[in-house]
């Protein structure tokens, strides 16, 4: 029987399936141990295969890291990341010459563009416990007429963010936490000015939800033609639209329509990715995105000659000593969340 809001499911992987305007979505969680004063893990490396560690031994990875976890200076063009730190610090470095280190429900937008080089490294700064990271790295296409526009990073700072608490009949809690969009009805703050997300119209949308046991909510619905995924990776007994769904699956929902979530007995969290289509021809080779063959020889071409802008860097994973969360931007401006009373993750 055809189900009145779900058009099909998939079981999530590692890395989680997405629609376009979105290209991908992994789920980043490792259970770090205690650092080893050098920004490493305090355990033996044997038996990883170092500089392509993702088995997940011992439930953590290195990653591309050799000696700190993470993934040194490599290129892009052509699309956005989207990188939502639900617990845990990453220290980024770019070929601008910008840094940053944010995490602990901070998100950084970035904008490759026409081509920047970037790191992403995962620094064990507790040396007495354990250093748990989890978060999401999103890729968001961009158009044809923006595929060249320069590059740009922008901090959302978790104290920033809007998180909305509903409390549905029963009294039970649904916490929204809005990274993009306004279907909860939530100001969002403003993604880089090229981004696809920048026009309303465009509908872009990502929520992470909280939902307590038992929780009942509805998700409206949005624009007809959206392409709209939830990612149920947490709890199981969830029911959507009278039909138990099982957890750890992507469930692709009519976007037009209004639809019911009744959580089950345990606490679960959601991930929502929307938006209206680009509907352009998508060419991925590796870390560039273009819509023609040849545009993607082009980048390799391009990224030989300028190294797209080159590595002002000292290493190719560099770690920000002695930094608590921060922002440098190419133009030398600096920032650092305000100070506040808290937010949620």
């Amino acid at each position: 029987m055809k189900h009145k809001s779900i058009e099909y499911a998939q079981k999530l992987d590692f890395q989680w399936p997405t629609s376009d305007p979105f290209l991908f979505c992994v789920h980043h969680e490792d259970f770090y141990p205690k650092g080893n004063g050098k920004f490493g893990p305090d355990a033996s490396l044997q038996g990883r295969q170092i500089g392509q560690d993702f088995a997940g031994k011992d439930g953590w990875r290195m990653y591309h890291g050799e000696t700190i976890p993470g993934f040194p200076g490599h290129p892009h063009r052509g699309f956005e990341t989207v990188t939502v730190v639900q617990r845990g610090l990453i220290d980024h470095a770019d070929s601008q010459g910008a840094a940053g280190r944010y995490g602990d429900g901070d998100v950084q937008w970035m904008t490759a563009g026409a081509g920047i080089q970037h790191s992403e490294m995962f620094p064990l700064v507790n040396e007495s416990g354990d250093n748990t990271l989890e978060l999401f790295q999103i890729w968001l296409n961009l158009p044809a007429k923006n595929k060249f526009v320069e590059p740009h990073f922008k901090m959302f700072w978790n104290e920033d963010i809007p998180v909305k608490v509903a409390t549905d009949t029963s009294g039970k809690k649904i916490k929204i936490k809005t990274v993009a969009g306004s279907l909860f009805g939530e100001k969002p703050l403003d993604p880089p000015p090229d981004s696809w997300a920048g026009d309303p119209k465009n509908e872009v949308g990502i929520y992470i939800l909280d939902l307590d046991p038992e929780a009942n909510f509805v998700i409206p619905g949005s624009s007809v033609g959206n392409n709209r995924n939830l990612y149920y990776f947490r709890g199981e007994g969830l029911v959507i639209d009278d039909v138990v769904v099982p957890g750890k699956h992507m469930y692709n929902l009519k976007s037009d329509i209004d639809v019911d979530l009744k959580n089950g007995s345990e606490s679960a969290r959601i991930l929502i990715l929307e938006g209206k289509p680009i509907a352009e021809p998508v060419v991925q080779y590796g870390p560039f995105v273009m819509n023609k063959q040849e545009e993607i020889q082009q980048a390799f071409d391009d990224y030989r000659k300028t190294q797209f802008g080159g590595w002002p860097w000292d290493s190719y994973d560099p770690v920000h000593v002695g930094k608590g969360r921060f922002a440098k931007h190419a133009n030398g401006k600096e920032e650092a969340p305000r100070e506040t009373s808290g937010n949620f993750n």
